[in-house]
């Protein structure tokens, strides 16, 4: 008997081996943000950028990009109210952004049932005390004041973005850094997965910022990450008087008392963001008199260069970078009704789509029983012999 399972065990793995590997062929984007606030200037060079480069590219069969409502509220269960209003506004700073409804499937992931019922299935594919070290998590739960008291459901995301990530086949998750142990650790739940019940899941790889600069942007007051609460963002929606605003009151080199002075780049989020968005045809349309950035930097450490001017410099790119996304923005908000029936739409492509990964894992772990004729004539033929 034991043989038997064992020979039974072994063909369905090579059954849905070769399942997934069909389904590997399709090269699959899955990406998304939380709905705690409007997007802001870090989001944007982390990853949405990148993501309409990606959508624009032909390279992707399908792209999933998902407003995580379900993973905001674990932090802000208090205020479901906040969650539900930023929805939109996430959606919107998509759209503006250039995300496209017929090459990008978006939905919200609270409107996919299909994701909890597989976090609760990969709940067993992973221990506590592998989710305690998981360095993103410590540091998330760190800046939430947890330590004491730390909600299940926010000490699981990395299971529930396991099953995001897996419910939708996604060959390529583009991420931060600081969301780089988080797919490590779906990428060990898929491999335990996998391993138990044999090849259902597609193991993701993990797509970061190509420019160094972008993998994190601080916040304007040099703070390690932007943050709402600190009042340290630029919000792709801000107006120009409030981007420049922000960009005079932005912390530089506190040492770089006087124009004559040396001033350091290094740790100085002014330079960080000319990083990040400065190209070689700004230089010649606001900055004539320095060939690039290197030059820019090199005067600017040699002393005699001044904050001011480098940051009307920064301020010209800035604008000149927003203004398409606010005027975008501000003709998709006259319509708010045709923003809701696009995320309904996409959330019935999300849902089938999810569905279907759900029936090969029930299928896998052997729980889908009125689907299994097989088991049926089986225990028909026995309990007829009995």
């Amino acid at each position: 008997m034991q043989l038997i399972c064992c020979q039974t065990a072994t063909s369905q793995r090579k059954i849905t081996k070769n399942i997934n590997i069909d389904m590997a062929k399709e090269k699959i984007i899955l990406t998304g943000d939380r709905p705690t606030g409007r997007l802001h200037i870090g989001h944007y060079v982390g990853s949405l950028r990148r993501r309409v480069e990606l959508q624009n590219s032909g390279l992707y069969d399908k792209i999933f990009i998902f407003i995580a409502d379900a993973q905001a509220l674990t932090d802000n269960v208090d205020n479901p109210e906040k969650v539900r209003q930023n929805v939109i506004e996430v959606a919107l700073d998509y759209l503006a952004c250039g995300i496209d409804p017929a090459k990008s499937t978006i939905f919200i992931q609270s409107q996919i049932p299909e994701l909890c019922e597989l976090s609760f299935y990969y709940m067993n594919m992973v221990t506590v005390s592998r989710l305690q070290r998981n360095p993103t998590v410590k540091t998330e739960i760190q800046m939430r004041n947890f330590e004491t008291s730390i909600p299940v459901g926010f000490f699981t995301y990395p299971i529930s973005q396991a099953a995001d990530i897996t419910a939708f086949n996604a060959t390529t998750v583009p991420v931060g850094e600081d969301q780089e142990p988080m797919l490590e650790q779906a990428r060990e739940i898929v491999r335990r997965f996998n391993y138990i019940y044999g090849e259902t899941l597609v193991e993701p790889e993990i797509l970061l910022p190509d420019n160094a600069a972008c993998l994190r942007l601080p916040g304007t007051d040099g703070k390690a990450k932007m943050s709402k609460s600190l009042g340290n963002c630029i919000y792709l929606s801000d107006s120009a008087e409030e981007v420049e605003k922000k960009i005079r009151g932005m912390y530089t080199d506190p040492d770089h008392l006087r124009v004559q002075d040396p001033g350091k780049v290094e740790g100085n989020p002014v330079f960080t963001y000319l990083d990040a968005f400065s190209r070689p045809e700004h230089f010649e349309r606001y900055l004539p008199d320095y060939p690039n950035l290197d030059e820019l930097k090199a005067h600017y450490m040699r002393g005699g260069l001044g904050d001011v001017k480098v940051k009307k410099f920064l301020n010209a790119i800035m604008q000149e970078t927003l203004e398409p996304i606010r005027n975008r923005r501000k003709e998709f908000e006259k319509d708010i009704p045709a923003i809701y029936e696009m995320l309904k739409k996409g959330c019935e492509t999300a849902r089938e789509a999810a569905a279907a990964t759900l029936d090969n894992v029930r299928k896998a772990m052997k729980i889908n029983y009125f689907d299994d004729a097989e088991l049926i004539a089986e225990q028909v033929k026995k309990f007829s012999e009995e």
